[in-house]
C-alpha cells in the first residue's frame, strides 16, 4: 500500500497505536496522533517516539479531517463516536491495525484467530508450535502485541499469527489469512456491536476474502459456526470434542486424532495435556488443524502440546495458602468464559466475579454453578446485577466489595481446606482497571499479600 507523504490520523495511543505509528514513519506517512488522554499519561508513549514527527491531538474530540487520507483506530473504539462519524461522512477510509498489516504484508503466510473464548490460548499455542518447527513466527493482534512494526520488518518466509478480535475485524476490508479459526461464538461485546448478528458478522471478516486456497478451521460443536459453511469459499476442516468427524481433528477414546480420508493420525492422549478443561481441549484442537494443514510434522505438534503450560490469566493457578487454592482467570471478561472456568475446577469453589458492564445475561452464568460454587463475591459496575439474577435462581451466599484486596481477603477467610478460589469476572475490566492483565496482577498481587500478612 502506498503510504509516502499520505496524511495518516492514528487514533488511540495504546501498544498498537504505537506500533502503528513507528511503522508509519518507515513508511514514510505523515502522521497525526489522538487520544482521549492527557500528554503526562502518555508518558511511555512519547518517550519511545521521540524521534518522530508527528502532530498530536489530546484529550479532545477537535480533530481537524479536512486533509486526512486514512484514519487507523485502535480496535476499541466505538463506530459511533462523532469523531469516526464524520470520517465516514467525508469517505475517509477507517481501517484497523491488522488491515493495514495485511496490506503491506511482505508474506502471505498469515493465520487468524478469532472468536468469543479461548482466542489468546489458541493463539499462543500455535505460535508456540510454529516456533518448535523452527519457523521464524510473530504472535501479535488483540494478545497485546501491535502486528504492524513487525509487518513492517518481515520477510516473505515469516509466519504471523494473528488474535484477531471483532473490534479489529470490524473495520477490515481486504484483510486475507492462508489459515483462518474461530473457537467459538457466544454473546458478548453487544454494546459495542449494537445486537448479536453484527457481533457474528465481524467475526465472519476473517473468513471473507479468503479462496480455494486458504483453509478455514472451525468447531463442529457450535452450531452457529457450523451454519457458517454455506458461506465459505475456503477449505474447511472441522474439530470436534463431542463427535467423531469423518474428516476432520477430533476425540477417539483418549486420543486426538485427524483423519483425512481413510487414513487416522493419532497425535497424543488428552491426558498428556497440561491445561485444564473441555474449553482448552477445543482450543488444542483447533490448533493441531492450523498445524496440521499448514503441513507440521505430527510429532513436533505433539512434543509442543505435552509441554504448553497455557497462558497467564487464563485459568492460572497462582499459589496454595492455608490448604486454599488460588486461581486467577482474568482473561474471563463474559459469562461463557466463567462457566468454563468454573467447568475446568473442582468444588467447592470461591468465586470472584464483577466488572464492566457490556450488556451480558448472567442468567447461564448463575445456572452454571450447579452446587460447585459455595460463595459468591462481587465487585464493579455490575455487582448489583449479577446479585439480582443470583438471588432470582436461589443464591444465597453474596458478598458485594469495593476493590480486589477487599474480596481476596474475603476469599481467604469464607474458604476451607481444599477450596479453589477463583477470579473470573464474566466482565471487562474497563472502569477499574485498564485491562484484564492489570487486573489479573491486583488480583495475583493481593493473593501474595495474604502471605505477608
Amino acid at each position: 500500500m502506498y503510504l509516502q507523504s499520505k496524511k495518516v490520523l492514528v487514533l488511540g495511543l495504546g501498544i498498537s497505536g504505537l506500533s502503528t505509528v513507528k511503522a508509519l514513519n518507515q513508511l514514510g506517512a505523515k502522521i497525526v496522533v489522538s487520544d482521549s488522554k492527557k500528554e503526562e499519561e502518555l508518558k511511555d508513549f512519547f518517550q519511545k517516539t521521540q524521534d518522530i514527527e508527528f502532530e498530536k491531538y489530546l484529550n479532545t474530540n477537535d480533530v481537524p479531517l479536512e486533509d486526512i487520507d486514512l484514519i487507523i483506530k485502535s480496535p476499541g473504539i466505538e463506530p459511533n463516536t462523532l469523531l469516526i462519524e464524520d470520517a465516514n461522512r467525508r469517505n475517509i477510509e477507517v481501517i484497523t491495525d491488522i488491515e493495514l498489516a495485511y496490506r503491506i504484508s511482505p508474506t502471505d503466510n498469515i493465520i487468524a484467530i478469532t472468536g468469543t473464548n479461548g482466542k489468546t490460548t489458541t493463539t499462543t499455542l500455535i505460535g508456540e508450535i510454529f516456533k518448535d518447527a523452527s519457523y521464524n513466527t510473530y504472535v501479535a493482534g488483540n494478545i497485546g502485541v501491535g502486528i504492524l512494526w513487525d509487518m513492517a520488518n518481515a520477510k516473505k518466509e515469516d509466519i504471523f499469527v494473528i488474535e484477531s478480535s471483532s473490534f479489529q475485524l470490524e473495520n477490515t476490508v481486504s484483510f486475507k489469512p492462508k489459515i483462518s479459526l474461530i473457537t467459538n461464538i457466544t454473546p458478548d461485546h453487544l454494546n459495542w456491536h449494537g445486537n448479536l448478528t453484527n457481533y457474528i458478522n465481524a467475526k465472519k471478516k476473517v473468513f471473507k476474502n479468503q479462496d480455494t486456497g486458504d483453509y478455514t478451521i472451525l468447531n463442529y460443536d457450535d452450531k452457529t459456526i457450523r451454519e457458517m459453511r454455506k458461506e465459505l469459499k475456503s477449505n474447511i476442516i472441522w474439530f470436534s470434542v463431542n463427535e467423531k468427524l469423518d474428516n476432520g481433528v477430533f476425540i477417539d477414546g483418549e486420543n486426538i486424532v485427524i483423519k483425512e480420508g481413510i487414513t487416522t493420525i493419532k497425535v497424543l492422549s488428552y491426558k498428556e495435556l497440561q491445561i485444564l478443561g473441555k474449553h482448552n481441549l477445543e482450543n488444542v484442537l483447533g490448533a493441531v488443524a492450523v498445524a496440521f494443514s499448514f503441513g507440521i510434522n505430527t510429532d513436533i505438534i505433539a512434543k509442543t502440546l505435552k509441554k504448553f503450560p497455557g497462558v497467564e490469566h487464563r485459568i492460572e493457578y497462582v499459589t496454595t495458602i492455608g490448604q486454599r487454592k488460588f486461581y486467577n482467570d482474568s482473561k474471563g471478561t463474559n459469562p461463557d468464559s466463567t462457566i468454563k472456568a468454573i467447568e475446568a475446577l473442582d468444588s467447592p469453589i470461591i468465586l470472584i466475579a464483577g466488572g464492566h458492564n457490556k450488556g451480558s445475561d448472567f442468567n447461564e452464568l448463575i445456572l452454571s454453578f450447579n452446587g460447585k460454587v459455595k460463595e459468591l463475591i462481587l465487585m464493579g459496575e455490575t455487582r448489583e446485577v449479577i446479585k439480582e439474577t443470583a438471588i432470582k435462581n436461589g443464591i444465597e451466599n453474596i458478598h458485594l466489595v469495593e476493590n480486589m484486596k477487599e474480596a481476596v481477603n474475603l476469599a481467604y477467610e469464607l474458604g476451607e481446606d481444599n477450596d479453589n478460589i477463583l477470579l473470573s469476572p464474566a466482565c471487562a475490566s474497563w472502569g477499574m482497571y485498564n485491562n484484564f492483565e492489570e487486573r489479573g496482577q491486583d488480583f495475583k498481587d493481593a493473593v501474595y499479600g495474604l502471605k505477608e500478612d
